[in-house]
């Protein structure tokens, strides 16, 4: 019985080991290498590091700027489909959609700097709701 309880421990410490070696080299990978946000996520641009060539190149269907302490409620989302974000933004939270056509609705225009296609959308007034719908180009 007593052989048998080491064997076990020796196999359960294995394991441990094992999956703490695979953990640290997915974790020492992924640092360091800046990935590029997928169609429908948003790419959060105030903590990430320089642009690669290829990011700086493509420009976003809508881009979301927090210009107050607190913008509320934010949402986007694809027409007719996912949900890609809807909650409340900080100061200097920037967020990035590449998606051929989004929805938008701002609960107050005034707190937040829109930028479309890379052009840059007229703000709204304090407190007011705003809703519209972005496009690509092409």
């Amino acid at each position: 019985m007593g052989l048998a309880r080491l064997a076990l421990a020796v196999l359960a410490v294995g394991a441990v080991l094992t999956l703490l070696v695979i953990g640290g080299r997915a974790l020492l990978g992924s640092i360091g290498t800046p990935t590029q946000a997928e169609p429908g996520r948003a790419s959060t641009l105030a903590s990430t590091g320089p642009a690669t060539e290829e990011a700086s190149a493509q420009v976003p269907t809508v881009r979301i700027e927090c210009l107050a302490e607190t913008c509320p409620t934010v949402t986007v989302r694809v027409p007719g489909g996912d949900v890609l974000q809807h909650r409340e933004m900080s100061k200097g939270e920037e967020v990035s959609y590449f998606e051929p056509e989004l929805d938008v609705v701002l609960s107050d225009a005034g707190t937040v700097r829109v930028t479309e296609n890379g052009k840059p959308r007229e703000q709204g007034e304090p407190g007011a709701r705003k809703a519209f719908t972005v496009r690509a180009p092409g």
